[in-house]
């Protein structure tokens, strides 16, 4: 086997050849990080709004029987602690300021929405949206990420240039709008190319530096994401999260059954 040029051979072993290397490697892996993290991020973000559309009213509910009940039965003794019990249960399903925007729309100023009043009945309703992008939005979304990513500039025009370029691809990826992240990717193609050049030894130990950072920063949101209470419930079904949602249903329909009975018996005796 022929030997490489001596030139050729002491250049690839520069400390700064290798460094350019380990940069690239790190760079890479930063991005397959974030792209991770963020693909879970808009999953509990869209299974957080389908929770609330779906399961809030049985929710809602729940808290005004619970406070009902407490009431029927402070009403019943007369025991200042059942009172009390019951004061507290009814502030606790006050109508707050807002409270429209908090819950998505399932409460409105006469109560529940015409939607979500339906969602504890048998009438239909529109089905909810989708827990997660499809897989082609996925596919698109990972491509794009890829390329355009704003840790591969190295010039601070260019790095602002991918940044907000980026902030439109994770708006179209959270909304799973394919269309619309073809034309960012035709967009992209089309655009200038950012050269990549060979950086001093300094700052290039800086670069992995700030990646070692942006990594670790990644690491935090990750973990709290995962111990999210959606995060976690997300996580019980990642392949099928309509299922599970079906299943909590039941389970909260149940409770309302039961509650209801029980504030049916309370009533009685107390007329």
């Amino acid at each position: 086997m022929d030997e490489p040029p001596v030139g050729e051979r002491s250049a690839d072993q520069r400390p700064e050849a290798r460094l350019e290397r380990a940069v690239r490697v790190a760079e890479q892996a930063l991005i397959e990080f974030e792209i991770a993290v963020e693909t879970f991020r808009v999953e509990v973000e869209n299974f957080s709004r389908l929770h609330h559309q779906r399961l809030g009213p049985m929710y809602t509910r729940l808290d005004e029987l619970d406070a009902r009940i407490a009431e029927a039965r402070a009403a019943r003794t007369g025991d200042p602690e059942d009172v009390r019990r019951a004061q507290e249960a009814r502030a606790a399903v006050m109508p707050m300021p807002g409270v429209d925007e908090l819950f998505h729309d399932w409460v409105d100023s006469d109560g529940l929405s015409a939607e979500a009043a339906a969602m504890l009945t048998d009438r239909p309703v529109q089905p909810p949206k989708r827990v997660r992008p499809s897989d082609e939005v996925r596919k698109l979304y990972r491509e794009l990420a890829r390329q355009a990513h704003p840790d591969l500039a190295r010039e601070e025009g260019e790095r602002q240039r991918r940044e907000e370029f980026i902030t439109r691809v994770n708006a179209a990826y959270a909304r799973g709008d394919e269309a619309l992240l073809r034309e960012l990717s035709e967009e992209w193609a089309a655009g200038p190319v950012a050269e990549l050049r060979l950086s001093e030894s300094e700052e290039l130990y800086a670069r992995l530096e700030w990646l070692s950072q942006r990594k670790e920063m990644l690491s935090g949101v990750a973990r709290e994401l995962e111990d999210s209470a959606i995060g976690a419930m997300l996580r019980m079904a990642p392949d099928d999260p309509d299922r599970l949602l079906e299943e909590i249903a039941d389970q909260l329909l149940a409770q309302v059954g039961e509650r209801e009975a029980e504030l049916a018996v309370l009533v009685r005796s107390v007329q």
